[in-house]
């Protein structure tokens, strides 16, 4: 599961940073999900490892246009660039009239299936590898964040340490491994998971903009490997902030402790902070993690990895001689 930051602009794009889109890579399936797109986009993938062709998924936040308004080039450039794969686009109510009107007035027709999902606060998808869920942040209009999470993968089975054992194989190798404690015939008690290697945890990414700090960022973003969240203001424009509804580093940092998420990644930054300014972006990157240390600082194709994380294995239980009395020889004649 890897990251890669195609904008961290808020607003306005600068000779830096472009606007808002980031891309989650899902390299065991070969795919990208899009997290906002803002414009140019397009041009974004081209200047980095990422292919437009992968792309399966788009999530919106909201409809303010650095977010919104690459998605028609970007679809466009899809259509002709190879062979597309179906999208699913997920977002607010206005998103699927947004696309219908630009198709009407631009004459677009797109070469490959889109379908549009509205959501609405709680699961919105599910496969047999991940759950996506979302709920209302706090801003000028209406705007969700995103929680995915990749579901849990259990450890393999040691076959050879099962036939070592001499434990028949059939239903009791299923029972086994899903690590389930099984009697065999001969009165033997079998404890699965000392057949099976560490589970893999699912891993959990959260991404909110924009929004200025609430609840429901806390609560979409519990125990997650990574939240991506906007940080637009430093902390002495926290009044700014408040009017525009949107964070400070500091109300993200604040968003990242309570969540007890492992790792921070700060965007969505006002030029205002750009170097040569009274306060730059290092300063709120100081602010950030004077309250959550483990937090750094996004740029434009920036990639970072989510690592996988082992569950750990349960005590080792003594198992049982394999050698077994017959009855014969244990019932006294």
């Amino acid at each position: 599961m890897q990251i890669t930051f195609l904008g961290t602009s808020s607003g306005v794009p600068t000779r830096s940073r472009n606007v808002s889109s980031v891309a989650l890579r899902l390299p065991q399936r070969s795919d990208i999900w899009l997290f906002d797109c803002g414009e140019g986009t397009q041009h974004q993938f081209l200047r980095s490892d990422l292919r437009p062709s992968q792309i399966t998924k788009i999530f919106i936040t909201h409809m303010h246009g650095d977010h919104i308004f690459g998605l028609m080039g970007l679809l466009a450039s899809c259509g002709l660039a190879g062979d597309p794969q179906p999208i699913q686009m997920f977002g607010p109510p206005e998103l699927k009239d947004y696309l219908k009107s630009c198709q009407r007035y631009s004459k677009t027709r797109f070469a490959f299936p889109i379908e549009i999902f509205t959501v609405e606060p709680g699961k919105v998808f599910e496969d047999k590898e991940f759950k996506v869920f979302c709920l209302p942040l706090k801003h000028r209009v209406q705007a969700y964040g995103y929680r995915i999470e990749e579901k849990d993968r259990p450890g393999r089975f040691d076959i050879s340490k099962a036939k070592e054992m001499e434990i028949p194989p059939g239903p009791i190798y299923a029972d086994l491994k899903k690590g389930k404690t099984v009697t065999l015939a001969d009165g033997r008690i079998i404890n699965g998971q000392e057949f099976c290697s560490e589970a893999e945890v699912g891993r959990k990414f959260v991404y909110c903009t924009d929004t200025v700090f609430c609840d429901n960022a806390i609560e979409l973003s519990h125990d997650a490997d990574v939240l991506i969240h906007e940080a637009t203001f430093a902390h002495q424009d926290a009044e700014m902030a408040f009017e525009r509804l949107h964070s400070t580093s500091t109300m993200a940092a604040q968003v990242a402790l309570g969540a007890g998420v492992k790792h921070l990644i700060l965007t969505h930054f006002s030029p205002r902070y750009n170097p040569g300014n009274a306060v730059t972006f290092k300063d709120l990157l100081k602010e950030a993690q004077a309250i959550f240390p483990n937090t750094s600082m996004a740029k434009d194709f920036l990639v970072h990895e989510i690592p996988r994380r082992r569950s750990p294995k349960p005590k080792k239980v003594e198992q049982p001689s394999k050698k077994v009395v017959k009855k014969s020889q244990a019932v006294e004649k």
